[in-house]
């Protein structure tokens, strides 16, 4: 009997661990360019939506998603609902920075976009970004243990320097603004910043870059945006996920999957499994 106990102890104990833990991707899909031909979006969708059937992220954020390339993403991917509006006028209008969710893994409480300017209630361009940019976050409790959890999904200018700082300081400021209950956050995105820069360093100020977090548990390339050149090193890294330092990084990899010599996109997506 003692045994059996001891045995029932340690699955129980097993179970619950898995259960703190989730699974998040943050992926730019690059925008259905016809000029990216022959990388368009119709042309390497399929693959694209099979891989994130794959890796089966409890939650995922995308950015340049135009909506149809939201919705084809959504009708493709059953378990998952999403949120997120256009940059351009709130509405379906221009790319999403649009965040998935495994219905039967977590449950959403509330959701928002605000955009990255001295104006972040409402569309608009900050500092000297060339284009309206945005923050989508939402709060989340995983169904198998009901833990609470923040998630920000983002995707800063490529143009403007002060934009990309000033946004880091924004997003900052809005997590603990939102975070009354101060929950665990994750924070993800395109940043079109490298890891020395001023922007990622000022994040790294209150939060982990869960890819040097995960230590020897890190995988993949050096890089995250290769271009669409498959014969090329890829190591510009420009695509992270950040977190509060109550997560626990268990692993983390640049997913450098192919088809054919061909990437599903000209940025790889950023994995990481987070303990709580």
């Amino acid at each position: 009997m003692k045994d059996l106990f001891l045995i029932l102890f340690a699955i129980g104990s097993l179970l619950h661990s898995y259960g703190q833990t989730i699974d998040v991707i943050s992926y730019n899909i690059r925008y259905d360019n016809p000029d990216d031909a022959p990388n368009n979006w119709d042309n390497r969708k399929d693959f694209l939506i099979s891989q994130l059937k794959f890796y089966h992220p409890d939650v995922f954020g995308i950015q340049e998603g135009l909506i149809h390339q939201v919705k084809e993403i959504d009708n493709g991917l059953e378990e998952y609902a999403y949120f997120g509006v256009g940059r351009d006028y709130g509405d379906e209008r221009g790319e999403h920075t649009a965040v998935f969710y495994n219905e039967r893994m977590v449950k959403l409480l509330e959701e928002s976009t605000f955009w990255l300017s001295t104006t972040s209630e409402k569309p608009s361009k900050g500092w000297d970004a060339a284009l309206p940019r945005t923050c989508t976050y939402g709060i989340f409790e995983n169904k198998s243990d009901g833990e609470k959890f923040m998630v920000f999904n983002t995707h800063f200018d490529h143009v403007g320097v002060k934009a990309r700082e000033e946004s880091s300081k924004l997003i900052l400021k809005k997590i603990n603004e939102l975070n009354i209950e101060n929950y665990p956050v994750v924070l993800m995105g395109d940043f079109n910043l490298e890891s020395d820069s001023p922007g990622v360093q000022v994040i790294l100020t209150e939060m982990a870059d869960a890819h040097i977090a995960a230590g020897e548990n890190a995988f993949g390339p050096e890089g995250t945006f290769n271009g669409f050149e498959f014969n090329k090193p890829v190591v510009k890294r420009i695509d992270y996920i950040f977190v509060s330092y109550d997560f626990e990084v268990l692993k983390s990899a640049i997913l450098s999957d192919s088809k054919d010599t061909r990437y599903p996109s000209d940025h790889l997506p950023v994995f990481a499994r987070l303990k709580y």
